[in-house]
């Protein structure tokens, strides 16, 4: 019904009818707002009908005022109703969604991975105490003579000077064995616990000492001033280096697969006598294979055992040395420490299916 038009009241009757319609079939809030706008706004068929009424002769004013009002009221209880329902029904579904199963399984955020070199260091554990040795684990800060003086290190030998060793302020440290040590070290090697081993467990003795280690070595792609080894060693009557030669080859079918075997070159060790380069040879994942160094071993120099106070004539021993970084590396074809010391989780969640 456009402005200025004359009052029709049966226009403006269809014209509710029809918005009452719409309101039922509506089904948001979206769709209500937007009928009212429609057929009850400043633009809609009720308003200009309204404003007709002004220009109708007096005695029609009443009849049509009560026609409209009639029908704002049904429009307006239409409306009402309907918005209750829609909202009753819009808050229902919003509920619903919201919901919380209490029995079902919760879906967590990712919490990360295991970092692959602990995991490598429990299966090294797992090896030696399956063939019935001990796990021995020894402090990270030693006395020099633990370190180097029991080991055979002389007092001029390089690896006691700074360029290599972790030297630690600290006044005279006397251990449960009685022996003092003028300067501590953060322990070079784990061979220090292997000495300890001998004077507090005694013989015979077969015993794995894995942990960290320190060096003042800078980090790059193949080397890092923390890292870690497992070193062994087996003192007994009448052992050789057969039974070294045994060991290793174990050690490595249990870590890089049954193919894989070792081999020994001649070399030079303060602490073992006669002493062994340690190569490792594995196919690897590319399909390839060689020859590449390990770590080192040999028998068990008799200066270390009478340090101990054992009697070289009556035991000898055995002992080796592997890297824990150089194994995984290996083992897994990684070729830069980076990896492994940066905390990167997308680097340990490569390893979670497990080895």
């Amino acid at each position: 019904m456009a402005e200025g038009a004359v009052f029709d009241a049966q226009a403006v009757t269809d014209a509710v009818a029809e918005g009452i319609a719409k309101i039922e079939n509506a089904s948001s809030m979206e769709e209500l707002k937007a009928i009212k706008t429609q057929y009850a706004g400043a633009e809609s068929a009720m308003t200009q009908a309204s404003k007709a009424i002004g220009a109708l002769p007096k005695d029609q004013k009443k009849d049509a005022g009560k026609i409209m009002g009639k029908l704002r009221a049904d429009f307006g209880r239409a409306y009402g109703t309907k918005e209750q329902q829609v909202k009753a029904e819009e808050e229902a579904r919003a509920l619903a969604a919201e919901t919380v199963d209490m029995t079902l399984p919760v879906n967590r955020k990712p919490l990360g991975a295991r970092h692959p070199l602990p995991k490598l260091m429990e299966d090294v554990e797992d090896f030696f105490i399956s063939m019935g040795w001990q796990i021995s684990d020894g402090p990270e800060v030693e006395t020099e003579w633990y370190d180097f003086d029991a080991l055979n290190f002389g007092p001029d030998h390089p690896a006691r000077q700074m360029q290599d060793t972790f030297y630690v302020k600290g006044n005279q440290a006397k251990d449960a064995a009685g022996f003092v040590g003028s300067n501590m070290v953060l322990r070079t090697q784990t061979s220090s616990d292997q000495v300890r081993g001998l004077l507090t467990r005694g013989v015979p003795l077969y015993i794995a000492c894995p942990g960290r280690v320190f060096r003042t070595d800078e980090l790059d792609a193949t080397h890092t001033p923390v890292f870690h080894q497992v070193e062994a060693l087996a003192v007994d009557k009448h052992l050789t280096m057969a039974d070294l030669k045994g060991v290793l080859d174990k050690l490595a079918v249990a870590m890089f697969g049954p193919e894989a075997k070792t081999r020994l070159r001649p070399s030079y060790f303060p602490f073992t006598e006669p002493s062994a380069e340690l190569d490792l040879w594995f196919p690897d994942k590319k399909g390839g294979a060689g020859w590449l160094e390990w770590g080192g071993c040999g028998m068990v120099n008799p200066n270390v055992l009478k340090s101990a106070g054992l009697d070289p004539e009556v035991y000898t021993g055995f002992a080796f040395g592997v890297g824990v970084e150089r194994t995984l590396l290996l083992r897994h074809d990684i070729n830069d420490m980076h990896d492994l010391v940066e905390g990167d989780v997308r680097f340990s969640e490569q390893f979670v299916m497990g080895e």
